[in-house]
Order: C-alpha cells, then structure tokens, then sequence
C-alpha cells in the first residue's frame, strides 16, 4: 500500500519538530548558553508557532520560481540599455545609497539569523531563523545583480563594499547592524524581526520601490517585488516572535519593551537616509517623508500597538519626538549631505523651482519658513563664489553616529545636544532617544567606532581630506561633488543628444 499522504501541518511537523531531539550527554545550557543570560523565559519552545507552516521542499519551489522571472527581467533589462529609460542620472544617487547603504545590511542580517538560529534551543525558531538568514543571504545577491548594469555606464557603485566599512555616513546603518548583531538571540530577533522588519520596513522597501517605479527603473522594481514577499513572512514571523516572548512569561515584558524602546529609535534614526531619498533624490516623487510616515508608522504602528496593549505593551518611547519631526527631518539630513557631498559617494544638489515648489505644499508649516531661505542662500553662493562644501568636520552623535544637525523637537531652530559622563569622559548625542540607549549600555557604545575621531586620529588614511578620500577608494571629481557639474550628467547628456550642454558641463567643473 502506498503511505498516505501528509496534510501541510503533519508534513511541517515531521520537518521540524521531529528533526529536533533532547541532548543526553550533554546539558541544554551547555549547547545553548545564550538562551538564557538576557532574562527572557521559555517554558514551552513548542508554543512557537510559524504561521506560513512552510517546510524546505517548498521553500526552494517558491524561491527558484521568483529567481527564474527576476533574472530573465534583469537580462532583458541589460540587452535594452534600460538604465537610458530612467527619468533622470540623479535618479541613480538613490540607488548608489541603497547598495551602500542597504544591501551589506541584508548580507549583515543573514549572518544574524544563522547565529540566532544557533542559539535557540527549541526546532521552530531554529527552522524560522535558518529560512530568513538563506532569505537575507539572496536579498543580498539580487540587489547587487540587479544594481551591477548601473555600475557600468555610473560612478560611485565601483567599490561599495569596501566603503561600507569607511565612509562616514555608511557608519549609521553599519553601526546598527553591529549593536543588533553583538547583542543575544532575543534582542537580536527583536531589532530585526519585529522593530525593523515588521514596524519599519515599509518605509524602506515601499518608497524604494515605488520610487523606483514611478522614475522607471523596471530591475529595481523587479528585485523589489521577489523580496517583498520574503518581507511579508519575516514581518508576520516578526509579530509572532513578539507574542511568543510575551505569552512565554509575564516577566519577558519589561526586557522586550525595553528593545522596542531601543531599536524603534535606533531604526527611525537609520531611515533618515530614506526621508531625503523620498523628498530630494527622486526626480519623480511617490508621496513625501511625512506623508509616509503618518501611513506607514502613526496609523499602521498605532494600530499594532494598541493590539500588544494587551499584553502590557506600550508605544515605543518617544515614538511622539517622531511625529514633531516628520515635517523637517528631510531637509535637515539633505542639508548635512549638501554640507559634506565632496566626502560622499554620491551627488548632491539643490531643488529647482518646480521641486522647491513641491516640497513647500507639502510641508506648509516648515519649508518657506526654515528650508527655502537654506537653500536660496547657497544659490546664490553657487552663483556667486562657487558651491558651497563644509570643510569642517562635524561632531557626530556616539549611538547613532549621524552628524549633530537634528533641531530642538520643539524648536525648529536649535541644534538638538544632550550629553552623559562616563568613567570621566564626555559622550555627546543628538536626541532623548539617543542619550538613553547609551546610558542603558554605556561599556558597549564606548567602543563606538566614529569617523571624525577616527580621522582626527590618522586612522583613515591621513590628516587631509584627499587622503581620506583616497582611503574611501572615492574618486574626487567623479564620484563625489556637485550633480550638476557631474561626468554622469556629462554623461547622460550626451546619451540623450545633448552634446553641446555635455561639454559645457565638463568645461565648467575643469574650470572649477
């Protein structure tokens, strides 16, 4: 007689549960001696509960299916030179900052969950983290082969995993990944799985993609939609994960309010990065940072808060500083990029009027008043004595490691500053949120590794800035700079016939 057949949850068991099995010779502390030391409970492993039910045949049907159309969109995508399709070269800053930025952040998480996976005890979240680190791992691999076409008619994507490591502003989503990641199992799950993946992560992915969309950027979206719904399992594991922890023991409570608490700010603070993209780097916009927020956090984030209230969950601290800043946030981290774009691998430039336009219907309370005359002001200096670069540098905040430009959350006009001692020295940072992660870790922020200290110690390649940028491996002139004065507007110029405005382009930056 032929075995009959398994339905989904009796086949999930057997390639799970079953595959687990209790240590004789050894005690469970022994093998998994994080499972404990950060406080949380687990009475029962076998309460985790994976609401997709999937099992590795299935995984790699489903995942081989998504890598057969994405490939064939991105060949098609290079046989027609469809990066020429694109609204505009500035368009390609963005993508500059996502590889970056993002992607060795995918890579840094599928390392994360293939420890977590090895530190849990129980077959579940072992099975869970394995599937979302191979996840990651693939996320990772299609963002930089989507990306590669851009690399070869674009500066600034030549060496990008090497920049990672250096460059100034790639420190702030480096040194989120490297607290999540040097924390225990649970914190680490926490960070990513719930606060990032399921609370944040439509701030990241939807803009990106709909902003790749709306400026015809076919591959971007392409990669986008086969790791969304990768995106949709670890948001739902994400939640889970959550209840589990707190269904597990009322005294898992205070510690997982405590992450919330921490990796909400920590992960608002990363996607400042996002909020110019949306408002500033995308030629055709999709909606504004504010208008993203109020959907994706204060009504989406409300919503879910109110549904862990039951367990004694509270909104994230100082998730209200978030909604007083959602209307100038942009414009503050456009302007350090402005300030510093001759030390970054990507353009920068001012709003024209039509933008200028936009961005003041959008943020009717700020722009004209704090934002337009910013920006009229270097203008003019363009015009006038040249652009405009920041030779300074600037202090930069100990947890987050974003320069100190965030204003006051009552007062659009001062710089934010707050400070603690510890063991006799000063650590300065750029908000409330940022203070208290620091005081509740001091020993581990210590060790923070900041750019400008790092530079003024004569760690990063030599005391001047072309040293600097040569340790970057940034090429000054092509990589960094004004756009407007840019070879890959020279560039796109000439691709679309307009040599003459080409030449003009490269005269002028040789003369500057």
């Amino acid at each position: 007689m032929s075995a009959k057949r398994m339905n989904l949850r009796e086949k999930y068991q057997r390639m799970t549960r079953d595959l687990a099995w209790k240590p004789s010779y050894q005690s469970e502390d022994d093998i998994f001696p994080q499972a404990k030391y950060e406080g949380i409970i687990i009475h029962d492993w076998d309460k985790w509960e994976d609401p997709f039910r999937l099992t590795v045949d299935a995984y790699w049907k489903y995942q081989a299916e998504k890598e057969r159309k994405l490939y064939a969109i991105i060949e098609a995508f290079a046989q027609n030179n469809a990066q020429l399709n694109v609204t505009d070269a500035r368009y390609i800053n963005s993508l500059k900052l996502f590889l970056t930025g993002v992607t060795p952040l995918e890579y840094a998480a599928h390392r994360g969950f293939a420890m977590s996976g090895r530190n849990f005890p129980g077959a579940g979240p072992q099975v869970s983290s394995q599937f979302q680190s191979i996840d990651e791992l693939r996320h990772a691999q299609t963002q930089i082969h989507t990306i590669s076409q851009y690399n070869k008619y674009f500066n600034g994507f030549h060496d990008w995993r090497h920049m990672h490591d250096r460059v100034w502003y790639l420190s702030v989503p480096k040194s989120f990944f490297d607290d999540a990641m040097s924390a225990g199992p649970f914190e680490f799950v926490t960070a990513i799985s719930f606060s990032f993946e399921y609370v944040l992560t439509n701030l990241l992915f939807m803009p990106f993609m709909s902003g790749a969309a709306y400026n015809d950027d076919m591959a971007t979206v392409t990669f986008g939609f086969s790791a969304q719904s990768d995106e949709s399992r670890h948001m739902t594991l994400g939640l889970e994960v959550i209840k589990f922890m707190l269904e597990q023991d009322e005294r898992n409570v205070p510690i997982v309010q405590k992450w919330i608490d921490k990796w909400f700010w920590r992960g608002y603070r990363l996607l400042a990065l996002v909020s110019m993209m949306m408002d500033y780097m995308l030629p055709k916009r999709v909606m504004s940072w504010q208008e993203a927020w109020e959907m994706y956090f204060e009504e989406n984030g409300g919503a879910l808060f109110e549904d862990l209230a039951r367990y004694g969950i509270r909104m994230p601290k100082y998730w209200e500083v978030s909604v007083k800043e959602k209307n100038r946030l942009s414009h503050e981290v456009w302007s350090i990029f402005y300030n510093y774009g001759h030390a970054a691998a990507i353009h920068t430039w001012l709003p024209d009027e039509n933008e200028m336009a936009w961005l003041s219907e959008k943020y009717p309370e700020t722009f004209d008043k704090y934002y337009r005359p910013r920006f009229d002001h270097w203008r003019k200096h363009h015009q006038e004595h040249g652009r405009w670069y920041n030779n300074t540098l600037p202090m930069l905040c100990q947890t987050c490691q974003i320069p100190m430009a965030f204003t006051e959350p009552d007062d659009p006009t001062q710089i934010c500053y707050r400070s603690s001692e510890y063991k006799g020295m000063q650590y300065h940072f750029c908000s409330d949120g940022c203070k208290d992660i620091f005081d509740d870790e001091p020993e581990k922020f210590v060790q923070a590794w900041l750019p400008v200290h790092q530079i003024y110690q004569g760690n990063c390649g030599g005391a001047s800035v072309p040293e600097v940028l040569e340790w970057y491996h940034l090429k000054h002139g092509q990589d960094n700079l004004e756009y407007l004065d840019s070879q890959d507007r020279a560039n796109w110029l000439r691709w679309k016939g307009l040599t003459e405005q080409a030449e003009a382009v490269l005269q002028k930056a040789a003369n500057e």
